[in-house]
């Protein structure tokens, strides 16, 4: 995940060629549903970023929780692994799902020479596809 985040990161820092933003931070937000262990990609970021570009770059995770739609009533709700993620409302299947499952760079910190720009950056990076 943390090789995606990077590539994500190089593919943003070439649409501002020839300058080499200096990154502050990069917010990316995490669904509880992604099988991502948010605490060991902050690890990695740290370890992956040291003498490059991005060294020095805090890496921010916002989780977003797993939230699903019961289909035949239309009701939101939490699911509960406990209970097989079924609807609490009537006991049906989990079948859709609002969110939970991103996993995307929502915004990146970061200035040209002295001068910052406000996140959200102008064009975020792509996500990666959820695995």
């Amino acid at each position: 995940m943390t090789r995606c985040l990077l590539l994500s990161m190089d593919e943003w820092r070439r649409q501002h060629s020839p300058l080499v933003p200096k990154v502050e931070r990069v917010h990316l937000q995490v669904g509880t549903f992604t099988c991502v262990e948010p605490d060991q990609l902050v690890v990695t970021w740290g370890d992956a970023v040291r003498g490059s570009w991005l060294d020095g770059a805090e890496l921010v995770i916002e989780s977003v929780l797993l939230v699903g739609r019961c289909v035949p009533c239309q009701a939101t709700y939490r699911p509960d692994p406990s209970c097989g993620f079924r609807s609490p409302c009537c006991d049906h299947p989990m079948e859709e799902i609002v969110s939970g499952r991103e996993l995307r760079i929502r915004s990146v910190a970061y200035a040209f020479a002295d001068q910052a720009v406000p996140a959200p950056a102008a064009h975020p990076p792509a996500p990666c596809p959820a695995a």
